[in-house]
């Protein structure tokens, strides 16, 4: 609990810090209390503008506004203010302001949103002194009117090239510069306001178009912007009273004149008619009538010039001046627009242009497109050439062997071929082809693009440029022939073959088998002739030794126990086993063929 106490305490204290932090930033706010606006219900008459061409007299046609060229002369200060003090309704009311000549309003003047960018779209309120210390103004005075409730900004406003809002053609008197300088005042139409072919870089609204080339033009201003308004009474009434006011025209040099009186609504100041007055005698040409009233201010190097009419919230015995909307601003002269088209830097007002780039704002091209003819594009750098063209202008083909952007690629092409000078695409001579040219037609064929087939006898080839059949051929060509009838004939004899062995009859046994049969019957027949050889020697064996033909020689020892006889008789002695061995002999030799004897 002690830790949520103090926490709850912790939050109760940055809130009092906060709300005594806006306070003391608000000491110095207005009571709004000297309001002189012009219209009742919104801002503005509800009548086209055809009705305010309608209205103003013939001479002038059917131009609703002036125009007039605006001063650009440098070399001495953008600026210079002087603070005033004159007498008016014949010495018995003195009043106090200031005038401010500007030497180059296109460059050293801008309509300022309050606060600073979206000030207008974000409804916010700013004193003029806030507004030019945020923006480096030497010289400020507040601009258009604006709702005191909601601080929505009312009519027509471009500040700095930036249309910030457009009131949809609601007829007030507008001051104005155009991006060639020009000064305009009077009535536009919206579309004289979002006209994009010479724009607004700076526009503002007004009530009352006060002097039209240096004649006052308030009764015509009456009848064109006619309507009730707010507080003060009729528009007459509003232009009829005293007040602060706060005023913008040029002369006829096209210097921009900034006024400023200051007063309060019904006591002191001048009336409309008073202060058309004072700017005519000033050599004033057009002029219209800004927010007066406690928003009347000016300021000097960020510092309140004026003397403002609205009391202090903080305390009614003093004077605050009052947070406004647009306001006017004297300042350095700057670049429009100031980034010189990204093409060039400012210096003093003036843009110094990059390479290739001209005009006030370097956007323009030093190269304009018809320098280039239809085979070129102007560029910062000069004309840059389509393929297959080259010079200064892009009307020159390129070069033989050349190709490409600005020519700048070289042909890659034999045997006299030519490329295409945007593709660089070799064009081959006749007998000629592949990407470079370097391969002679095949054999057979011949022309352009070795299309053409050959029509020689025997299938003969022929000259691959003009398909002659009389041609005699490179040594290269005839020895590429040769290796190839060579290789054609090899190839036909072991197809030959091949079907040769195809159509013959295949044995029933193979070279092996045969083989192996052949020295079969070879070991048989040396075999018999062995066995033969051997009986023949045997029969001659027989006619040499008559007497062994019919016997045979058998040892029959162990034959009938002879064996065991020759023991058992062996104790009796050798004489006697001698005489019977003997006598065995004699009976196994007898004929082997008795039968025959």
């Amino acid at each position: 609990m002690a830790v949520d106490w103090v926490k709850c305490c912790y939050l109760w204290l940055l809130l009092w810090l906060y709300i005594w932090a806006s306070e003391s930033r608000n000491t110095r706010r207005s009571l709004d209390d000297d309001l002189l606006q012009p219209y009742t219900r919104g801002h503005g008459p509800t009548h086209s503008h055809r009705h305010v061409r309608a209205c103003q007299a013939v001479i002038y046609g059917n131009t609703t506004h002036e125009s007039w060229p605006s001063s650009s002369r440098g070399g001495r200060p953008v600026a210079e203010s002087n603070v005033f003090v004159t007498d008016v309704e014949e010495g018995t009311r003195w009043v106090l302001g200031h005038m401010t000549v500007v030497h180059d309003p296109l460059k050293a003047m801008s309509v300022l949103e309050p606060g600073g960018l979206d000030g207008c779209r974000m409804h916010h309120r700013v004193s003029v002194e806030d507004t030019a210390k945020a923006a480096g103004c030497l010289y400020a005075q507040n601009g258009g009117f604006f709702n005191t409730k909601s601080g929505e900004c009312q009519g027509n406003v471009v500040s700095s090239g930036r249309l910030v809002r457009d009131s949809g053609g609601v007829q007030n008197a507008q001051f104005g510069i155009r991006s060639d300088g020009t000064l305009v005042f009077g009535y536009l139409s919206q579309e004289d306001v979002l006209d994009r072919s010479n724009p607004f870089v700076q526009l503002v609204s007004g009530v009352i178009w006060l002097l039209r080339n240096g004649e006052i033009y308030i009764n015509q201003s009456l009848e064109a912007e006619c309507s009730e308004i707010q507080e003060t009474g009729s528009l007459r009434y509003f232009v009829d009273v005293v007040s602060a006011r706060t005023a913008v025209g040029h002369d006829k040099e096209g210097r921009l004149i900034l006024f400023q009186i200051d007063g309060q609504t019904k006591k002191r100041g001048m009336n409309l008619w008073q202060v058309a007055e004072f700017l005519k005698r000033n050599g004033v040409i057009n002029a219209i009538n800004l927010d007066g009233g406690g928003s009347s201010t000016f300021v000097t190097d960020g510092s309140l010039a004026s003397y403002p009419s609205d009391h202090c919230t903080s305390d009614s015995r003093w004077r605050c001046s009052r947070d406004v909307s647009t306001v006017l601003c004297v300042h350095q002269r700057r670049c429009h627009p100031a980034n010189c088209s990204e093409h060039g830097e400012c210096v003093d007002g003036h843009c110094h242009c990059q390479r290739g780039w001209q005009g006030p704002a370097c956007d323009t091209l030093v190269c304009q497109p018809p320098a280039c003819g239809p085979h070129g594009v102007c560029t910062a750098g000069g004309c840059v050439c389509d393929a297959g063209w080259r010079g200064a202008n892009c009307s020159e083909g390129c070069l033989p062997g050349f190709y490409g952007d600005a020519c700048s690629k070289t042909c890659s092409c034999f045997n006299g071929g030519s490329c295409d000078p945007v593709s660089g695409r070799c064009i081959c001579p006749p007998g000629f082809q592949d990407k470079t040219c370097e391969k002679v037609c095949p054999l057979g064929f011949f022309g352009a693009s070795c299309a053409q087939e050959c029509r020689c006898d025997d299938l003969c080839p022929c000259d691959p440029q003009t398909g002659s059949c009389n041609a005699t051929l490179p040594g290269e060509t005839n020895s590429t022939l040769h290796r190839a009838g060579h290789c054609l004939a090899r190839q036909m004899i072991t197809s030959w073959r091949r079907e040769e062995e195809a159509h013959r009859k295949q044995p029933y046994l193979t070279e092996r088998s045969w083989l192996i049969i052949t020295l079969v019957l070879t070991s048989l027949l040396l075999a018999s002739l062995i066995v033969l050889l051997h009986q023949a020697c045997q029969q001659s064996a027989t006619s040499c030794f008559p007497e062994h033909t019919d016997y045979s020689y058998v040892p029959l020892r162990d034959i009938n126990g002879a064996a065991s006889c020759a023991r058992e008789t062996g104790e009796s002695g050798n004489g006697s086993l001698g005489l019977e061995y003997s006598d065995f002999e004699e009976e196994i030799w007898s004929p082997l063929h008795s039968g025959r004897s």
